[in-house]
């Protein structure tokens, strides 16, 4: 049996480095998984006066987190932190309060920049922003790809052993975790 793990591209740009990333991670995975990638883009904003009668764009992508076996965050930093619609498709998952569509979900965090620090700083604030909404976040591996943007060809294809052989260690440690909280 796969599991199935929501992965996220936090990114709207189509030509995302986030997005060529989740796709080269749900390429290497091991036959356990089956990432399904998707981005924040049709996520309306999150407004607590929407509750009562939430959209169905929250109702969709609620129901997707539900019935995953994983979430695996895969982040650009922008302005040091994570962008504006990740942060908005965390609140709708997030809520109504006390019933978060990712509790108990295992938890993976990718991040990356083309400049020299990876996008740690958005790493760290997910760090901040997700305990008491999901479940473990894996702590080993970390990850914070730097000097992504010659890492892919133009069809979106990973071009340096090193960032595969890297990607590869972190999809196989996300395995092992998934698989350890789905028992």
């Amino acid at each position: 049996m796969a599991y199935t793990v929501v992965t996220i591209a936090g990114s709207l740009r189509k030509e995302s480095f986030s997005l060529k990333i989740a796709r080269a991670l749900a390429k290497l995975a091991p036959s356990s998984l089956k990432l399904d990638v998707m981005t924040p883009n049709g996520i309306s904003f999150f407004n607590q006066d929407l509750e009562a009668n939430p959209p169905a764009d929250w109702l969709a992508f609620r129901e997707k987190l539900q019935q995953s076996n994983g979430i695996l965050f895969v982040t650009p930093e922008y302005n040091r932190s994570i962008p504006g619609v990740l942060k908005n498709a965390i609140d709708v998952g997030s809520r109504p309060y006390g019933k978060s569509s990712f509790n108990g979900k295992p938890v993976g965090i990718v991040s990356n920049s083309p400049g020299p620090l990876g996008g740690v700083l958005a790493a760290k604030h997910l760090q901040n922003i997700l305990p008491g909404i999901t479940g473990p976040i894996l702590q080993q591996p970390e990850i914070y790809l730097n000097a992504i943007g010659d890492g892919f060809d133009a069809n979106g294809e990973v071009t340096k052993d090193a960032l595969r052989q890297v990607l590869q260690q972190y999809i196989d440690a996300f395995a092992a975790h998934v698989e350890k909280h789905n028992k």
